[in-house]
């Protein structure tokens, strides 16, 4: 944004504070410095149409209406109570974790949201030390390109058309759809949002979108439903498949405590002469959990399901093609792992 421009925008913020009346367009073009340089009542409306769409996107709350039943323009003022930060108070861990949180982002669409929260917390007084916790350095990184496109078509009110691949193999499809907001679940960005399509709610993987994203329509014509939980719709549309059992597996003592902490303990077991405890875990997808149980060896043994051994095994297969020497003479590594499963 340019100097001009920014200056313009507080003398405006400053001039809608400063009464309770209504200010019809005209008058702001004559009281705020800045629209002077307008050449003609057109180019004026197009300047301050940017102007409040700029306000509305920082969050000022900008009102239209009239000054009585008997006026026929529409005003503008901003509701000093409305816009006013409340009292903060923040303790010395609370602050460290606002500054850890705002470098976080790596997005430089949410690294500048990130920085202007931390000018509105030192305008209320609140300090923020943004080199507490120096030593931990995380990062939200959102690297697919239509990231970018999305949140700004969400943040400006704008429907968006885009092509979209259902799944892997499917073709892809032009989507027209009204954004509500782009949420991280589970390591994934999802655009969520009003599909005009299906003329219904869907969840838009980011990874399946591809460029362009073309915003279409005017500016502030979408607006999320009130109320609508973002990550409750994201979770019903990207969560997992449900239960189709339990699986038990074995595992040696004080080993897999990831995996015990996804299970539930059904009592303790030797096995191979080895001291461990018998799990339960909730299958939901044998695959999935053949991953999981894969990757300890020989400190997890599957007890039930069959299936689930057999899963297990073809990826233990899988790894020891992978990896074994292309000598046939090396197919007992194949035998060996074809047993070791159950």
């Amino acid at each position: 944004m340019s100097s001009v421009r920014a200056e313009r925008l507080v003398n405006l913020v400053l001039c809608l504070l400063s009464t309770r009346q209504f200010l019809s367009a005209e008058r702001i073009r004559a009281t705020v410095p800045g629209y002077a340089s307008a050449t003609s009542d057109e180019s004026f409306f197009r300047m301050f149409e940017r102007d409040k769409s700029e306000l509305r996107d920082l969050g000022v709350p900008l009102e239209t209406g009239k000054q009585s039943v008997f006026d026929t323009i529409e005003g503008y003022r901003i509701a000093r109570q409305d816009y006013e930060l409340g009292e903060v108070e923040l303790a010395a861990d609370e602050a460290a974790a606002v500054a850890l949180a705002a470098r976080l982002w790596d997005s430089p669409e949410l690294a500048g949201a990130a920085r202007g929260a931390l000018v509105k917390l030192r305008a209320a007084g609140v300090e923020v030390d943004e080199a507490a916790g120096a030593g931990v350095e995380p990062k939200v990184r959102a690297s697919e390109p239509s990231f970018g496109p999305l949140l700004a078509a969400v943040q400006a009110g704008q429907v968006v058309q885009f092509e979209h691949q259902p799944s892997p193999t499917a073709e892809p499809r032009t989507r027209t759809v009204e954004p509500w907001g782009v949420v991280s679940w589970r390591g994934r960005w999802y655009l969520v949002g009003h599909d005009r399509d299906r003329d219904d709610t869907r969840c838009f993987r980011l990874s399946r979108i591809s460029e362009p994203v073309k915003a279409r329509g005017p500016r502030g014509a979408v607006r999320p439903p009130e109320g609508v939980d973002l990550m409750a719709l994201v979770r019903r549309s990207a969560g997992p498949p449900p239960v189709i059992g339990v699986a038990r597996v074995w595992v040696a003592r004080g080993r897999a405590l990831g995996l015990r902490r996804l299970g539930k303990l059904a009592g303790e077991q030797d096995h191979a002469g080895r001291a461990g405890d018998v799990l339960e875990l909730e299958l939901r997808s044998p695959e999935t959990v053949a991953r999981w149980v894969g990757g300890h060896g020989p400190d997890v043994v599957v007890l039930d399901p069959p299936e689930l051994a057999d899963a297990v095994r073809r990826g233990w297969l899988a790894a020891a093609r992978a990896h074994a020497p292309s000598d046939p003479a090396d197919r007992s590594v194949e035998m060996r792992v074809g047993g070791a499963a159950r």
